[in-house]
């Protein structure tokens, strides 16, 4: 599954440490805001787009609303997933609504379940895909849409270890080639507030050169594993680790790379989606599951040029201290994102310089799930693709490099991390099969290895 590729993601390397200076005025910070666009035929507005929906969980059953939400001329035609029971659920809460009586049209033959369920989805007729499974998949879900030619909507991140980003950033170079569009699931690059503090501070310098980032994202436990009595008497390791997915490093990533990835992705962001020189990580498990192998507490440190550190706390811990917030510090000021409030800057005096405040027209026009999707199907109607790749795949190597430098209990360089060959899963899982994920990382119990695979021989 893995395989070195040195070039990938180090574009940007060869100058890092001419790296924008963090200066907030600079160009290339500024270039950050906006994803590649390529040109190709759109499709008319007299043409109905088909949607096919992959992974029809929670999140992935919000993205198709909004996505059926963004336009007026296109219908759900067909979904995958593992579980018949949650395509159920999830046809059942769209159809529910009013909106979509006349757009949710999914009948059995169009419902697919099994691992490899989502090939058939996009070998069906369909012109764009929602890609919502649990991110172990998304490389392998990501490489088959792409080579299809589908428009793409997928949900972050967009792989869970090193040989994953690997398959990916093959991808996203393979789709600048094609007439497709492809929008991830940072959402917080959509929201509307957000990109007007950005732009304050990445174009006009409103705090100046940055110093210093700390980016919280503190809060309860969000899917505990099941015990280990519900587990059915014929249900294969992969099918019980598929239903507690979220706990399986080779499955969901963990906490900071399956949720706190959003706070990683601002700090990216704020940035310029460049690489950080280095990045050294504390955490591990305060409170024992009966099963899985993450962490539910991750501190991590990154190291850019210039003698700026970006920092990111994580945790997941019923009880404790909840924050999910951004502290951006320059040399004239700070940006507060979170904290209850609207984002604002102030001065080293505590003054508030700016302050968003929301349009009091088209409020509904400021959700950022459904900004991001009506900016995808606009783009998909005009021909004037918006492709995420780049950014969304540095975003997902950044949380990646984290959890390998908490795991590994090392101070890692981006090249190590990304050149790592650290590979977590089974390269092609079937339903019956067994697997036996390694035990919680003990960090620092193996010095002259930088990442554990996770894999028992």
């Amino acid at each position: 599954m893995s395989e070195n590729h040195p070039q990938i993601l180090n574009e940007a390397n060869h100058n890092r440490r001419d790296f924008i200076k963090t200066s907030a005025g600079a160009a290339v910070a500024a270039g950050a805001l906006s994803a590649t666009i390529t040109q190709g035929a759109g499709i008319p507005a007299d043409k109905k787009i088909k949607i096919g929906f992959i992974g029809t969980g929670g999140r992935g059953t919000g993205a198709v609303a909004q996505a059926l939400s963004a336009d007026d001329n296109m219908e759900l035609h067909a979904v995958a997933d593992v579980f018949q029971e949650q395509i159920d659920k999830s046809l059942a809460t769209l159809s529910k609504d009013k909106k979509f009586s006349d757009k949710v049209k999914v009948p059995k033959e169009r419902q697919f379940v099994g691992i490899d369920a989502y090939k058939r989805v996009i070998d069906s007729d369909v012109d764009m895909v929602i890609l919502t499974t649990c991110p172990g998949f998304r490389p392998q879900h990501l490489k088959a849409a792409v080579e299809a030619g589908k428009h793409i909507f997928t949900e972050k991140p967009m792989a869970v270890d090193a040989a994953g980003v690997q398959s990916c950033l093959k991808t996203v170079a393979l789709s600048k080639t094609k007439p497709i569009a492809m929008v991830a699931g940072f959402c917080w690059r959509y929201h509307p507030s957000r990109r007007a503090a950005f732009k304050k501070v990445l174009e006009e310098g409103m705090i100046g050169d940055i110093t210093a980032v700390y980016a919280t994202y503190y809060g309860g436990y969000s899917k505990p594993h099941l015990p280990a009595s519900a587990r059915g008497a014929n249900e294969s390791d992969i099918e019980w680790q598929l239903r507690n997915w979220y706990n399986y490093s080779w499955l969901g990533g963990g906490g900071l790379v399956e949720q706190a990835i959003h706070s990683v992705d601002k700090i990216g962001w704020v940035m310029g989606d460049q690489a950080p020189i280095s990045c050294r990580s504390v955490g591990g498990l305060q409170v024992p599951q009966e099963g899985g192998n993450i962490f539910d507490h991750i501190h991590a440190s990154y190291e850019y040029p210039n003698n700026v550190w970006c920092h990111l706390g994580q945790r997941k811990l019923p009880g404790c201290y909840g924050e999910n917030a951004d502290f951006i510090v320059g040399t004239k000021g700070k940006l507060i994102i979170g904290k209850g409030k609207d984002p604002y800057i102030e001065d080293h005096d505590g003054k508030v310089i700016w302050k968003w405040r929301k349009p009091r027209k088209d409020a509904g026009a400021q959700n950022m799930y459904q900004v991001e999707h009506n900016e995808l199907f606009a783009s998909i109607r005009s021909g004037n693709f918006i492709n995420d790749g780049d950014r969304m795949i540095n975003s997902t190597m950044l949380g990646i490099m984290a959890r390998i430098a908490a795991h590994s209990g090392q101070s890692v360089t981006w090249e190590q991390a990304l050149n790592s060959g650290e590979d977590l899963g089974p390269d092609e899982p079937a339903w019956g099969d067994s697997f036996k994920p390694n035990s919680v990382p003990m960090p620092g119990k193996s010095k002259d290895k930088l990442v554990y695979n996770y894999k028992e021989a």
